[in-house]
């Protein structure tokens, strides 16, 4: 009798190539974690200066060169005057540029002194954050960098 199929020993081979291709292989193509993180971290920068620049333009349409803040939605938000140099740059604090975000839901939000950093809740670290860093000028300026390497 002729009979065809696989051995046990193949169908065991098999087994053992794909449980390594599982547990070493895929994790390092596919390391979504990571992503979420960067992904993260992007969108509160782009938030940031989104955050900047409407408060600027909603200083600029106001026409109020002295004040020191602006309503953003009814939240108030200090910022920069327009003189010298541009206004409406929001502060860096807590009345600032994060009243001016109005959610940082999912961030743990540290400010200190002329900066004010977002890391995320699920893996803040060093490496793996946003900065905000105000200059009051003149001319008066907010600046967001992104650093993903630890995440």
């Amino acid at each position: 009798m002729n009979q065809k199929g696989f051995t046990l020993i193949e169908l065991v081979i098999v087994i053992v190539v794909l449980g390594l291709l599982a547990g070493i292989a895929i994790p390092q193509y596919i390391n979504i974690t990571r992503d979420a993180r960067i992904a993260a971290i992007n969108g509160m920068a782009g938030g940031l200066r989104g955050a900047v620049a409407l408060a600027r333009a909603k200083y600029m349409v106001v026409g109020n060169n002295t004040a020191a803040t602006v309503d953003m939605d009814g939240t108030t938000v200090a910022c920069s005057t327009g003189t010298p140099g541009p206004g409406g740059i929001p502060t860096a604090a807590a009345g600032g540029i994060v009243a001016a975000m109005q959610d940082t839901s999912g961030f743990t939000v540290t400010v200190a002194g002329s900066t004010v950093t977002f890391e995320p809740t699920f893996h803040g670290s060093a490496t793996c954050h946003v900065v905000y860093t105000y200059t009051a000028g003149p001319p008066a300026s907010g600046v967001v960098t992104v650093d993903t390497s630890g995440c």
